[in-house]
């Protein structure tokens, strides 16, 4: 029977840590830093970035190298730049002047008061992702990076700084993350534990506030001058002894600073550090308010909800329900949207929405709430919270208020979106129809009463939900047309090209499967579902070293991704690849202990080492749990061939082709059948096998395949012949 192949061993990369820097003050971690760079070996510094979410908010550290590198790179070769603007831009919006984005969507597009699409919370990750790979790209020499005041930044930079310390090469790029102790927010805790090693330096002594008042003030001043972003307790306690008054006229000062520098261009100050100040300002409840919002409107619209329920409370305090009710809704409406889509903390947009409620009669905050209600119970709560059919007496709370709007293009507005929201909760209860009749019916509703421009981007919204559910009620092929109108509104939009490309894959149309993921990977910063379904494709396409490079950069983007160790691990065997094989089988099982794909390759490893108890014992624990594994029941019936089972085998063997018809298993089968005297069956099992080899000589890519499948088909036609011979003897 059919057995192992020599293999090469894989070739591993050897890890070598980053640095952490535990530093409790500035003088402390200014000497640090300095000894560390004075290490042999330790590149050139690339930059020094300061991390504390008061400078710039979302992505502060990012940003600033985005800042200090894209000039140049857009001077020498701006291609890199250029597929990345999306992710350069989410960090350094100031950049726009000199880097137009050419993947806009709708969505981005859409002007704030029109916006009814907001971007996922993984968003932020995969801007991470493209960062990074926009730095692997132009770093043309080994440097180090150093960011301090990491423990500060905010979730953007702290994404980004872990991924990068997970993705970067140490040979190429050495990271040096400065904090003032060890308790860092997550996901940068863990990573700092797996790839850096820590050094820690004792306090400075702390001098004693100068006696001079003056003296005093300025300390104050320059602190609040730095965003107060600096770990210098002599200058925060002289701050904190000012009269408030005082306090209020610095920040107002360091607020026209900043003011006047966002006008000149620095547009992520207005993602929350001018608001900051404003709001210590001298007229918190006015200019305060004020660049609040904006700075929660800009967070909104970019996904960067951390930042954003931050400021959330911030812009209550300085609002009033009573005199300001609107305005105390679209606050709001902003977190609530920040908290559904943040997994887990959707209880805290229902207490929202509740406070609301018993805070104004206003109807359109009643109608928003109930439709915003509808949403966490029937989309954001954990699965096993979920309330459909509370939901759907949310939503229809909605659709009755929806009635109340001043004019008949609101009230088809309102009621559209409110029944588009029904569609979704009646196809949650089992009724696509249903839902399909409320989304036509909404699209003829906004036709008859609103222009283009008025139905915005909520009309785009309704064409996608009409293409996905023809998909499922009527069809692949209806549902990819309908997908073709929805690309054509808003052709840089990757997830359309993702799902198109699913329904394409389902009618045989590979080829332009293929392009459609391709398309999905080249208008979206890296997200990995696109490039493993592409990967899965181009393993069915025979493009194996291709598919190899897809998983690969599946798992660099998410090592979590268990689907992807299966299938490469699969694949590595498939090319001679034993240790890399057996390195994704043990990190998937890492993973999920009984993964039966996973369980059945380590017996087929098993049983190619000459192990066969071993291999037996991991061959029936995954069949246990997944007695459909082809590969299982044709590895268990050579083993039971090797112990001069032949019927096991035969049975074995059996099962195997019931589920998957393959010529090396009929082949098999056939042998195990001669062992018995079976030998018509034989006979007919090496007839099979023969009609099914015979395409691969067509497909053959060389001579040499060709050769090697004509052989076999000889063998094979001669075993029949003397099986055929038994048989009639």
């Amino acid at each position: 029977m059919s057995g192992p192949s020599d293999r090469p061993p894989s070739i591993t990369a050897v890890d070598r840590p980053h640095h952490w820097l535990v530093a409790p003050d500035e003088s402390a971690a200014r000497a640090l830093v300095a000894d560390t760079l004075a290490e042999p070996g330790v590149p050139p510094v690339l930059a020094v970035l300061d991390a504390h979410r008061r400078l710039r908010g979302p992505f502060t550290a990012a940003g600033a190298l985005m800042r200090q590198l894209v000039p140049a790179v857009l001077a020498a070769d701006p291609e890199p730049a250029v597929r990345h603007d999306i992710e350069i831009l989410a960090a350094a919006p100031e950049l726009r002047t000199v880097l137009p984005c050419r993947r806009e969507t709708l969505t981005s597009l859409t002007a704030p008061q029109k916006r009814t699409r907001y971007y996922p919370y993984i968003r932020t990750t995969r801007i991470a992702h493209g960062l990074i790979d926009f730095l692997t790209a132009v770093l043309d020499a080994p440097a180090t990076l150093v960011v301090r005041h990491a423990e500060h930044a905010d979730r953007t930079d702290a994404d980004w700084l872990a991924l990068l310390l997970r993705r970067a090469d140490p040979q190429r790029l050495r990271i040096v993350v400065c904090t003032a102790s060890r308790d860092v927010p997550q996901p940068l805790a863990d990573a700092l534990a797996a790839y850096t090693a820590p050094r820690e330096a004792p306090a400075t002594p702390l001098g004693l506030l100068p006696a001079d008042p003056a003296a005093r003030w300025e300390l104050a001043a320059g602190w609040v001058a730095a965003d107060r972003s600096t770990d210098d307790p002599v200058a925060a306690a002289c701050y904190a002894e000012l009269e408030p008054a005082e306090r209020a006229r610095l920040h107002e000062a360091r607020a026209e600073e900043l003011a006047a520098a966002a006008l000149a261009g620095e547009a992520s100050l207005l993602r929350g550090p001018l608001a900051h100040h404003r709001a210590l300002g001298t007229d918190p409840a006015g200019a305060g308010a004020l660049a609040l919002q904006d700075a929660l409107q800009e967070c909104l619209l970019e996904g960067f909800y951390d930042a954003l329920v931050e400021l959330g409370p911030l812009t209550h305090a300085v609002l009033d329900w009573a005199t300001r009710p609107e305005e105390c809704w679209l606050v709001t409406a902003r977190m609530t949207i920040a908290y559904s889509v943040m997994g887990g903390r959707a209880d805290e947009a229902l207490a929202l929405y509740d406070d609301a409620c018993a805070s104004t009669a206003l109807p359109a905050v009643h109608m928003s709430a109930a439709y915003g209600r509808a949403m966490v119970y029937t989309r954001y709560l954990e699965p096993e919270r979920r309330d459909h059919r509370k939901a759907k007496g949310w939503v229809n709370t909605a659709v009755a208020l929806s009635r109340l709007a001043d004019t008949d293009a609101r009230r088809a507005y309102n009621r559209t979106f409110n029944e588009n929201g029904l569609a979704l909760i009646e196809m949650h209860l089992g009724d696509p129809a249903r839902a399909l009749e409320l989304v036509e019916a909404g699209i003829e509703r906004m036709d008859g009463a609103l222009d283009a421009e008025d139905q915005g981007q909520h009309r785009s919204v309704l064409e996608y939900n009409r293409a996905q559910l023809l998909a499922r009620l009527v069809g692949p092929e209806a549902g990819a047309a309908a997908y073709d109108r929805v690309i054509a509104q808003d052709p840089h939009h990757s997830e359309y090209y993702f799902e198109r490309a699913v329904l394409l894959r389902k009618l045989g149309r590979d080829e332009e499967a293929l392009a459609d993921y391709e398309h999905a990977i080249r208008t979206s910063p890296p997200y990995p579902e696109a490039v493993y379904n592409r990967a899965d494709l181009r393993l069915e396409l025979g493009d194996l070293d291709a598919a190899l490079a897809d998983f690969d950069r599946v798992l660099e983007l998410d090592p979590e991704f268990l689907d992807a160790y299966v299938n490469r691990a699969g694949l590595r065997h498939a090319l001679g690849d034993a240790p890399g094989a057996a390195e994704d089988i043990a990190e998937g099982l890492a993973r999920e202990a009984g993964q039966p794909h996973l369980l059945a390759l380590r017996g087929l490893l098993a049983q190619d080492d000459d192990r066969p108890e071993e291999a037996r014992a991991d061959l029936e624990a995954a069949l246990a749990a997944d007695p459909d594994l082809p590969a299982a029941w044709a590895a268990l019936g050579v083993l039971a061939y090797e112990r001069d089972e032949a019927e096991e085998s035969v049975r074995c063997l059996g099962r195997s082709l019931r589920l998957e018809d393959d010529p090396v298993v009929r082949a098999n089968r056939a042998l195990a059948h001669e062992s018995c005297g079976n030998w018509a069956a034989a006979a007919a099992d090496y007839a099979a096998a023969i009609d099914l080899l015979l395409p691969e000589v067509a497909a053959a890519q060389d001579e040499a395949d060709s050769a090697e499948v004509v052989a076999e088909l000889s063998r094979l036609r001669g075993r029949q012949a003397e099986c055929t011979a038994r048989s009639a003897s």
